[in-house]
């Protein structure tokens, strides 16, 4: 049995004012009462697959595992199943998918109070190499902190990736680089998310997710005249083909899906009230290289609520204010900007940036 390997956060508390303040176990005296609560509540049906937006997460993003972890890391695979059992009881406390998680659910409530008898909604479900003895620790927290997750993947080990297409999976988010990159290789978005630095309130009302635009949206064919030739012939290429569109990158599909939910909201009169926004944040210049991202956008049929072209400023400051549910980056130091700015980001490790990593001293033209 391999597990993927931890990527403990330092010094991080659980994620606040998303649910009651536990950490792996730190509360048990309220645990019968939330169960009984939770039997006793009339779930929603879970929408077909085929019809959903399925979100696939890894147990270690939507919760924190870093204590358990360790126990496998240093004792072996037996003594963490033993661990495991004992303390099934004892729920985990919110990892950085947790929020975006309830941020779903607070739109999937919104729909169905619009569509009634509609199944476009999001469906979550737990993807996890944990074998099945572990999934009695992970249902319990599930109901603890009251999510609506029906869907169980528990692989005993295995690589989950072969199971993301039969669940039709439209996003995956894990702890796991290497098992991202597989999903990638598959034509499946995917995402390796990480813990903000620091606490900060998300919305409790909106989801809010925030992409980059290179090698998330868009391929990597300019990042790629960047990297070769500079910034100058950046934007000159950028000039030269403003009115050719850019290739469509990994996450595109995932933006097309929160922009047809979107409409069903615009439908009933509920534009300016949409519990979904979208934003671009990227560190292209609107005036040189700024339209081409902008009318591939529209010949897509895409819209983006707001646009930021940061000519290459940092991003952090500007995803502190828009305080994302998740934001999504090919590369790492912005992901880890974001991060010290209290962001949940998530790194798409897509395109030319894996093999030249951006450098402080650049002044990147996406």
């Amino acid at each position: 049995m391999s597990l993927d390997p931890v990527q403990v956060m330092k010094g991080h508390d659980p994620i606040p004012n998303t649910c009651p303040s536990v950490s792996n176990g730190e509360r048990k005296a309220s645990w019968e009462d939330i169960k009984d609560i939770h039997e006793n509540t009339k779930k929603p049906k879970s929408p077909k697959p085929e019809n959903a937006v399925t979100i696939a997460l890894s147990s270690r993003v939507l919760f924190r595992t870093e204590k358990e972890q360790k126990v496998f890391i240093q004792e072996g695979v037996e003594e963490y199943l033993r661990y495991q059992m004992e303390h099934e009881n004892e729920p985990f406390a919110p990892g950085p998918a947790f929020p975006f998680v309830k941020a779903l659910e607070t739109v999937n409530a919104r729909l169905r109070e619009l569509y009634p008898d509609s199944e476009e909604l999001f469906d979550i479900v737990l993807v996890t190499y944990n074998h099945a003895h572990v999934g009695v620790r992970l249902i319990n927290t599930i109901n603890y902190h009251n999510l609506f997750i029906e869907r169980f993947c528990m692989t005993g080990g295995s690589s989950p990736i072969g199971y993301l297409k039969a669940w039709h999976t439209n996003l995956y988010l894990s702890a796991d680089a290497e098992k991202v990159q597989e999903a990638l290789a598959e034509g499946i978005a995917a995402a390796t998310m990480f813990m903000p630095e620091k606490e900060v309130e998300v919305s409790e009302t909106q989801l809010r997710v925030a992409f980059d635009g290179d090698a998330v949206l868009f391929s990597d064919e300019s990042e790629r005249i960047f990297k070769a030739h500079g910034l100058d012939k950046f934007f000159e290429h950028e000039r030269e083909n403003e009115n050719t569109l850019l290739d469509h990158g990994p996450l595109k599909g995932f933006l097309e899906l929160l922009g047809k939910l979107q409409k069903k909201f615009y439908a009933k009169g509920h534009r300016l009230d949409c519990p979904i926004r979208t934003y671009l944040v990227t560190a292209r210049s609107a005036a040189s290289s700024g339209i081409r991202a902008l009318k591939t956008l529209r010949a897509w049929g895409l819209e983006i609520d707001e646009a930021l072209f940061l000519a290459g400023a940092p991003k952090g400051p500007m995803l502190e204010k828009i305080r994302p549910h998740i934001y999504f980056d090919d590369q790492m130091f912005h992901v880890e900007g974001a991060r010290e700015m209290g962001a949940f980001a998530a790194h798409v490790p897509y395109g030319i940036a894996q093999k030249h990593p951006h450098k402080k001293s650049a002044n990147a033209g996406k």
